[in-house]
């Protein structure tokens, strides 16, 4: 039998924590609905390990001191909506912030499995059936409250949570296996292009400040810039070649499977490819609007994407000025220059013509391509 969802557990509506009350230090721990969206979506997290705090009082009643399930209620598009953490109490009190929901249960086994029932793409489809709003969607507490859903029993409900639980966990070993290649693709980058210590730097003569041979010139010239054609919502086929769109490039950069792809036809992708040209590999996707500066370096899958929210370098012909370009992007001076390039205030964007003006160092061919078998064989490891 069907039953609503807050007659299964409790929600807790959200609590406003303006973002000047945050802060890293001592302090209430908080989910800040931004967190779920950039760190937490999908994950578990230990409420000691919440990145932010909150330097206010609040009272007793909402302060959550047990497992919870924190929603984000609010997103910029509709087919975005549903990202959802998990944060398994250790001992550190928390709350939910501004734009979250927390579902709480006495049955932490239920609140498991609702857990995994709420990052199935059917279910989240369902859901966002309830979501108001025209430039901005939002779910209510109420239409929350209302959902109807149908609970196996607990014994069926653990054999899940425990299967999904697994998968969990291999997941995120090989995350954390790819954010430490990340950390030491940065530290390359800082050593070799911005304290300039690369193999041989000591017999290199230096001209005004840069290594001979060196030189800082406009990112348009280095690369082709430009984005794709136009596919329209009469073109989506049930079955075919993946279209990605801001969401699937940020899953594929971080190593991630794809949630509710799209897809175009074969032919209408050998058409597009034919006449302009189709992503290949080791050529660079940007996210461009909203959010700024997620790099994908493209491999060997074969797909298309959306015009506008995404910019593509055609880095492909050049593998070693490809990763190099790649790793400029993800260093704190890349992404700087990334967000200080950007127009608009309600929604930031990064303009080709802007992306084609940003003036970077252009590094010998004998240092990029020493860079690139380093890279490589400590990917390979």
């Amino acid at each position: 039998m069907a039953m609503r969802l807050d007659n299964v557990v409790k929600i807790h509506r959200p609590n406003t924590t303006s973002r000047r009350y945050m802060t890293e230090m001592d302090g209430l721990k908080c989910v800040h609905y931004g967190d779920i969206y950039k760190n937490y979506s999908g994950r578990e997290v230990r409420s000691s390990d919440i990145l932010n705090s909150i330097s206010i009082d609040f009272p007793e009643h909402k302060i959550i001191k047990q497992n919870a399930i924190i929603i984000a209620d609010v997103s910029e598009t509709l087919d975005d909506w549903g990202h959802v953490t998990f944060i398994k109490f250790d001992g550190t009190p928390f709350i939910n912030g501004t734009h979250t929901f927390a579902v709480v249960s006495d049955c932490d086994i239920t609140l498991k499995y609702l857990f995994y029932y709420l990052r199935n793409d059917a279910n989240i489809k369902m859901l966002r059936r309830f979501l108001t709003g025209v430039t901005v969607f939002q779910m209510s507490i109420k239409a929350l409250c209302s959902f109807k859903l149908e609970l196996p029993s607990l014994p069926t409900q653990t054999r899940i949570a425990d299967i999904l639980s697994a998968y969990d966990d291999a997941i995120e070993n090989n995350n954390r296996r790819i954010a430490l290649i990340e950390k030491a693709a940065r530290e390359l980058y800082r050593e070799w292009f911005e304290r300039f210590r690369f193999p041989g730097y000591e017999g290199v003569t230096f001209v005004n400040g840069l290594p001979e041979g060196w030189e800082v010139i406009p990112l348009g010239d280095m690369v082709n810039i430009t984005s794709s054609k136009r596919i329209y919502l009469s073109e989506y086929v049930e079955d075919g070649i993946p279209f990605y769109r801001s969401k699937e490039v940020i899953q594929s950069a971080n190593g991630e499977a794809l949630t509710e792809p799209l897809y175009i036809s074969v032919e209408k992708y050998n058409e597009l490819k034919d006449r302009f040209g189709a992503p290949r590999e080791n050529d660079i996707l940007i996210t461009s609007v909203g959010t700024i500066g997620v790099s994908f370096l493209v491999d060997k899958r074969v797909f298309y994407f959306k015009d506008g929210n995404l910019t593509w370098l055609q880095s492909g012909e050049t593998p070693v000025l490809a990763l190099y370009l790649f790793l400029w992007i993800n260093s704190d001076i890349g992404q700087g220059t990334l967000l200080s390039s950007t127009i608009g205030t309600s929604q930031s964007a990064l303009t080709i013509l802007m992306l084609k003006r940003i003036k970077l160092l252009m590094p010998s061919n004998t240092v990029l391509s020493a860079e690139r078998n380093r890279y490589r064989g400590g990917n390979a490891s």
